[in-house]
C-alpha cells in the first residue's frame, strides 16, 4: 500500500514541480450565485435602513431556493423601509428577469420574518458581541493592492463574466458562475513567495441554451480569461477548466439554494490565512465580526505598506466588543532589525481596535456595503473602501 506521503510526493513529481515550488487555488463565485445572491440581498436591506438611520442596529439573513426567497433577522431602527421592495429590485439588478433565468423577481415569493423594532438608535450600544478576526496584506505581486494574486484573479474573472454579461458582448450568459485559479508560486529566501505562472483556471458560467460548450469555451478563453490574467502569467502549460461539468443553463437558486454567509472564504483571503467564521453580510458595524476584520486588513495592510514586513497575519479576538488579544505574524518576513513583537508594539501604538474608534475611523456607518459583496470585501477595488487605504507615517 502506498502511504498518503508517497501519494503526495507522486502528486508533487506529476506536476513537475521543484522542491521550493508550491500550488495554491484560491475560487470566487459569480454575483449571481445563490450564496452571493443572498449576500447581496442582506446587505441591500442594510444599506437600506443606513440610509435613513446610519445607526441603524441590522441582522438579517437570507435564503434562496427555486422561487422562494426568505428573510429573518432582527432590526432596531428609526428608519422605515419596504425590505421586499428592497429585495426584489435587488434580484431584477442581479439579472434574475425570468424563471428561465434561475428566478423572477417580480413573480418569486417573498417571505419575511424580521422584527423590525423602533429606537433611539443614538443610545443604543455598540459592539456588544464577541468573536475572532482576521486580517492579511501581502507584497508578493502589487505594491498599492497588497492582496493574494491567486484571490485577485480569481475575483476579477467573475467581475469580467458580469461586465461581459450587461454589456451584452456575451449576452449568453446568465447571472450564476464561479472561478478558480491555481498559481504556481517560488518560495524565495527570507520566507518571500512570489507567483510564477497560472498552473491551471477554471470557469463556470451559467448560459442560454443558445450556445455551444465549444463557442463558449472559446469565448471564455479569449474574452475572460486573457482579458484577466496577463499574458506573462499564461504559457502553453496552463490548462483551462471551462463549464467542466457540461452544460450549465439551469442555475441560479432554481439549481441551488443560497444562504447568507456561507462565501466566507471567497469574501476574504482566498484560503491564504484563517477565517473567524462569523458572516459579514447583513450586519451593521456595530458587529465586531465585520468592522473587526475590516480594521485587521486595514492594520495588516499599514504595516506591509510602510515596509515592516512583506507579508503579515493579524488576529484579533472580542469580549463583549472590547478586543482582548492581538496576535501579529509576518510569516518570517518582518524587516530586518525587527521582531514580530515589535510589530506588535508597533500596532498597539498606532491602531484602536474599539468598536467605536474602529467605525469612526473607517468611516462604516455608511450605506456602502451592498458594493463590498462583489467582488470580495477586501483588495480588490483600489480607493473604493477606507480599509484598503492604509495608514502612513507610523509612529514607531
Amino acid at each position: 500500500m502506498i502511504s498518503n506521503r508517497k501519494k503526495t510526493e507522486d502528486m508533487i513529481s506529476l506536476a513537475g514541480l521543484p522542491k521550493n515550488h508550491f500550488l495554491f487555488t484560491s475560487e470566487s463565485v459569480a454575483e449571481g450565485h445563490p450564496d452571493k445572491l443572498c449576500d447581496q440581498l442582506s446587505d441591500a436591506v442594510l444599506d437600506a435602513y443606513l440610509t435613513q438611520d446610519p445607526n441603524s442596529k441590522v441582522s438579517c439573513d437570507i435564503t434562496a431556493k427555486s422561487n422562494l426567497i426568505m428573510a429573518f433577522g432582527e432590526i432596531k431602527s428609526q428608519a422605515v423601509v419596504n425590505i421586499e421592495q428592497v429585495i426584489r429590485k435587488t434580484i431584477k439588478d442581479l439579472g434574475y428577469t425570468g424563471k428561465e433565468k434561475g428566478l423572477d423577481w417580480e413573480k418569486c415569493c417573498v417571505t419575511i420574518n424580521i422584527n423590525v423594532k423602533e429606537s433611539d438608535s443614538k443610545n443604543e450600544e455598540q459592539g456588544k458581541n464577541q468573536g475572532t478576526v482576521f486580517g492579511y496584506a501581502t507584497d508578493e505581486w502589487d505594491k498599492e493592492i497588497l492582496f493574494p494574486l491567486t484571490h485577485y484573479l480569481a475575483s476579477q474573472l467573475c467581475l469580467k463574466l458580469a461586465e461581459l454579461r450587461k454589456s451584452k458582448e456575451l449576452a449568453w450568459l446568465r447571472p450564476d458562475g464561479k472561478a478558480q485559479v491555481t498559481m504556481e508560486y517560488v518560495k524565495e529566501k527570507n520566507n518571500l513567495i512570489k507567483p510564477l505562472r497560472v498552473f491551471n483556471v477554471l470557469v463556470s458560467s451559467q448560459h442560454d441554451k443558445s450556445i455551444s460548450q465549444e463557442d463558449i469555451k472559446k469565448l471564455i478563453i479569449e474574452r475572460v480569461i486573457k482579458r484577466v490574467i496577463p499574458q506573462e502569467l499564461l504559457d502553453e502549460k496552463t490548462i483551462y477548466y471551462i463549464n467542466p461539468s457540461g452544460s450549465f443553463n439551469i442555475g441560479g437558486p432554481v439549481a441551488d439554494a443560497g444562504l447568507t454567509g456561507r462565501k466566507v472564504v471567497a469574501d476574504t483571503y482566498g484560503g491564504w490565512i484563517p477565517h473567524g467564521g462569523g458572516a459579514f453580510s447583513g450586519r451593521d458595524p456595530s458587529k465586531v465580526k465585520r468592522t473587526g476584520a475590516y480594521y485587521c486588513r486595514y492594520v495588516a495592510k499599514s504595516l506591509v505598506a510602510n515596509g515592516l514586513c512583506h507579508r503579515v497575519k493579524i488576529q484579533v479576538s472580542y469580549v463583549e466588543g472590547n478586543p482582548k488579544s492581538i496576535f501579529v505574524d509576518s510569516l518570517g518576513t518582518v524587516k530586518e532589525g525587527l521582531t514580530d513583537h515589535n510589530l506588535l508594539m508597533i500596532v498597539l501604538k498606532n491602531f484602536d481596535f474599539s468598536t467605536s474608534s474602529m467605525i469612526k475611523e473607517l468611516q462604516l456607518e455608511r450605506p456602502i456595503y451592498r458594493k463590498t459583496v462583489m467582488w470580495g470585501h477586501f483588495g480588490c477595488k483600489k480607493g473604493e473602501f477606507p480599509w484598503e487605504e492604509p495608514k502612513k507615517n507610523l509612529i514607531m
